[in-house]
């Protein structure tokens, strides 16, 4: 870990900074009900990727996603050696990020649980925990579990075809470096306008795992998780990661050569290195 020191930092700062606006937007709704609607909680989880993306892409590789940082694996755009430390410092950031929450909110949680007469670990509690982690048999919409994984792999897949379409050098069409942050924001928020009412879009293994151990530790126990019967795990940890790889795959194996082939100059997708946005 020590030898990717500096990617290591900028994986964890830059999946703070994406949790800390996302799930501080959360917050607010559940607490204040600041937000109105989710285009508003999306836009603001659009701008904390986007930010999270400038500050630390020239740090590493700014994937800030266990999801992407596998694809990237996979399709050998990121030596497998540097996997470890990213995946760690992004659920490392998550963690702090939902801890910086928790510490943030504390009595204002107090407040709206006695409020609202809800008890901390009960089932009930779930509305409140779930400014943490997802749950997609919240709210009573009869969301099972094959559904919410089939709705976290399909829009990690989405995030994942753009990621390399909009950064990728064989498409002619792609925007410049200094504008991909912003579409890949807003693709995001895009996602989770579609997503969101079925599991609230986690696409994030590192994004969700992290913040849900912190309401796992502070109180709500098993209330942290969606059930008992590996939906946290299915639909929150593997399905993004599955749908990641799909789409990898679809793009490199598919997209790719028709993007060469069309192109005078073939061969023109540099994949030497996983960072995406300082390829040129």
């Amino acid at each position: 870990m020590l030898k990717y020191k500096n990617e290591f930092l900028g994986e964890l700062l830059g999946t703070f900074i994406l949790v800390i606006f996302g799930c501080g937007s959360v917050a607010v709704s559940v607490l204040f009900k600041g937000y109105q609607s989710i285009l508003e909680i999306a836009l603001v989880w659009g701008i904390g990727v986007t930010l999270a993306i400038y500050l630390t892409r020239h740090i590493c590789c700014a994937h800030l996603n266990p999801a992407v940082s596998i694809a990237m694996v996979i399709t050998k755009r990121m030596s497998v050696h540097r996997l470890p430390t990213y995946i760690i410092a992004q659920v490392l950031g998550a963690f702090i990020a939902g801890l910086a929450i928790y510490i943030l909110f504390s009595s204002t949680i107090n407040s709206f649980e006695l409020t609202q007469n809800i008890i901390r670990g009960s089932e009930e509690s779930a509305k409140v925990a779930k400014m943490f982690g997802e749950f997609y048999n919240i709210g009573g919409h009869g969301i099972g579990m094959p559904l919410a994984v089939a709705a976290e792999a399909f829009g990690t897949f989405i995030l994942l075809f753009m990621i390399f379409a909009l950064t990728e050098g064989c498409n002619v069409g792609k925007p410049s470096n200094d504008i991909a942050p912003v579409l890949i924001g807003l693709t995001v928020s895009s996602i989770i306008c579609l997503i969101a009412p079925l599991t609230q879009a986690g696409l994030n293994p590192a994004r969700d795992f992290g913040p849900r151990m912190v309401a796992w530790m502070f109180g709500w126990g098993n209330a942290a998780f969606p059930d008992q019967q590996g939906g946290f795990f299915l639909v929150y940890m593997l399905a993004p990661i599955v749908g990641g790889i799909l789409a990898a795959l679809f793009f490199t194996k598919i997209i790719e050569p028709a993007m060469k082939n069309s192109t005078t100059n073939g061969g023109c997708c540099d994949n030497d290195t996983c960072d995406i946005f300082k390829k040129k």
